[in-house]
């Protein structure tokens, strides 16, 4: 066949498969509510935004919230105001970004090598688990990708096809955006020590070679590094500044300074050995990750032949790895941001790649293993043969119907899968694994989200505790999660979610006292003070794998001080 055919049908497959994709990805909007352990917090700030138009310092319930800038939260709230519905307006920022990050690595390829490499780039993206796990999340992740991956692109073309010194001047910008967005923002200028690494052996190699130049222009980027940065850093201190509330004060030390540098040298939580990020690529970077026996001799021959886009793409992704390697704490998608670089370095390989029998059977056993194991799972859990499906329902609280409801929708996936792989054997594995990935993300979108919303968002056990107490009650909380909050279908007084369970009753047993016949606390039941009548207490259920309680104000012992617990709430973050 023509090699002009050949790219004229794989044009077409590609457009077919595009438009899948965004299929996938949209699916499921606007048919769950937010999920822990992140969705629920960030909708609880965006919605005290939109409530209170105090959009500077989120809030999660009473308290500033000072872990994460509240850029992400700003596109959420924003998003709700333009449609006015939650369940869409969460979900939004993370689908456009992921739409954003699919065309630019597409372009970024495209540009560097030709237009089919760019549609291998794209797809190849999107069939990493972890891509579509964080599209379809109201997490920040995503967000912060296509920020990094927007910066990386101006800097990459400045870089390598330039001078282009405007969509330099964007990627900087482009990174401190993302710095206010997630502090990790700033990664992509990192790519400008391969890019003088390699300046320096060319020179070395050729005095006569060019040097790099432009130095106002690089000051200019600094400039709008800061700018982008200044988007939140700039209004925020000058409020700090005109305020004497000593909690602005408080806020402004905690997130620029306790959860940016100390949160990276010193970490508290999440610690994880140096080798962790290993056991991240070989599982969520599937079935991109089963290639690299393939791609790392070929990556190493480009890199040897000084290839200055390997170079510079995989240079900045090994100082991603080290970046994150070096702070004892990790988390899976901390090095998520490399993962599009990765795959606009793997794209000009793939074609190659694809006709080799060994990756065709490599990613044909991947498929199998995936669709197989779905419909095992599945088949165990309905027929009864597997305890499997059993302890996941009475750990969430999860009834036989939605239970089953949930295995179905797992059969469907493993069973359409099951036959496309059949269609596409080994010869059509490339577009198996696109339409196999989009299946699972529809089958998610769906079914197996939707299915288990009531449960997994707290809302069922919310709706119990409402009908419970009547309408006319009045509800405080004790050792809540945010997604308790953010449920609760009337106005909710809470007592701190830093404060320690002691400090929280301090303030609840009061405050239950001055009303005792209608006031109500729901609480944790661990945390359940000693000044708490036990018997008085109600079981309202169990979700998120806690049991909970409400306190009736009746049930409080009047001069009772709440002593310090034995047992902290190590959960929060």
């Amino acid at each position: 066949m023509p090699s002009f055919s050949r790219q004229r049908i794989f044009g077409t497959a590609f457009v077919w498969l595009s438009l899948l994709i965004a299929l996938s990805l949209l699916a499921g909007l606007g048919l769950r509510d937010p999920s822990p352990p992140d969705e629920p917090r960030f909708v609880l700030a965006a919605r005290d935004m939109v409530e209170s138009g105090q959009w500077l310092f989120p809030h999660r319930g009473s308290e500033f919230y000072a872990e994460k800038p509240p850029v992400f939260m700003w596109m959420q709230a924003a998003a709700y105001e333009a449609i006015g519905n939650w369940r869409i307006a969460f979900l939004l920022p993370s689908l456009l970004a992921a739409l954003l990050t699919l065309w630019l690595i597409y372009d970024l390829a495209a540009r560097l090598w030709s237009r089919r490499t760019g549609q291998y780039a794209a797809l190849a993206l999107f069939v990493c688990l972890q891509f579509g796990l964080q599209a379809k999340r109201g997490q920040i992740d995503m967000v912060l990708v296509a920020m990094t991956t927007l910066s990386l692109y101006g800097l990459l073309r400045h870089l390598l096809l330039g001078p282009n010194w405007p969509l330099a001047w964007l990627g900087f910008f482009a990174a401190g955006l993302g710095t206010v967005t997630k502090g990790v923002g700033f990664l992509p200028v990192l790519v400008l020590l391969p890019w003088a690494a390699l300046s320096w052996r060319n020179r070395k190699a050729s005095p006569s070679a060019p040097s790099a130049r432009g130095g106002w222009r690089w000051a200019l980027g600094a400039l709008c590094f800061m700018a982008g940065a200044g988007v939140w850093v700039v209004p925020m201190l000058w409020a700090v500044f005109n305020s004497s509330d000593p909690s602005f004060q408080a806020y402004a030390s905690e997130i620029l300074l306790k959860q940016t540098g100390k949160r990276y040298a010193g970490a508290w939580h999440h610690v994880q050995p140096f080798w962790y990020y290993a056991q991240v690529i070989v599982t969520l970077w599937l079935p991109g990750a089963l290639l690299l026996p393939w791609l790392l001799p070929a990556w190493r021959r480009r890199l040897r032949r000084g290839d200055r886009r390997f170079w510079l793409l995989l240079g900045w992704s090994a100082l991603v790895l080290l970046f994150f390697s070096a702070s004892p704490g990790k988390r899976e998608v901390y090095i998520f941001p490399m993962l599009p670089a990765l795959c606009v370095a793997a794209a000009p390989l793939l074609q190659g790649l694809m006709r080799r029998a060994g990756v065709q059977r490599t990613l044909l056993g991947y498929l199998l293993a995936l669709s197989l194991t779905t419909c095992g799972l599945a088949l165990s859990g309905l027929l009864g043969a597997s305890e499997w499906a059993h302890r996941l329902a009475m750990q969430r609280d999860i009834d036989e119907g939605t239970l089953r409801t949930f295995l179905v929708w797992l059969l469907i996936f493993g069973t359409v899968s099951m036959a496309v792989i059949l269609w596409a054997r080994l010869r059509r594995v490339g577009v198996a694994a696109v339409m196999v990935t989009a299946l699972l993300w529809m089958a998610y979108g769906f079914g197996l989200a939707p299915t288990l919303d009531a449960d997994s968002s707290a809302r069922k056990l919310m709706q119990r505790v409402g009908q419970r107490i009547g309408p006319q009650a009045e509800l405080g909380m004790v050792a809540w999660r945010e997604q308790n909050l953010l449920q609760s279908d009337r106005p909710t007084v809470d007592f701190g979610f830093k404060n320690s369970w002691q400090e929280q009753w301090a303030q609840a047993g009061p405050w239950l006292l001055e009303d005792p016949a209608r006031r109500w606390v729901f609480v944790l039941d661990k945390a359940v003070s000693p000044c708490v009548d036990a018997a008085r207490t109600i079981d309202i259920g169990q979700s998120n794998r806690n049991r909970w309680l409400l306190v009736p104000g009746s049930a409080w012992k009047k001069g009772c001080k709440t002593p310090a617990f034995d047992v902290e709430d190590d959960e929060i973050p």
